[in-house]
């Protein structure tokens, strides 16, 4: 199964390709607990 997502930069829809075969690293700034859950 393909990861595909939307790229803001090219405004195309892209194949996720990982740096590392084998690592895919998540980056999120911290859960909202004062609010509905959102992302951005």
């Amino acid at each position: 199964m393909t990861l595909r997502l939307f790229d803001t930069y090219t405004r195309s829809v892209r194949d996720f390709e990982p740096l590392q075969a084998d690592h895919v690293g998540l980056y999120a700034c911290g859960p909202t607990v004062y609010d509905y859950a959102h992302i951005g």
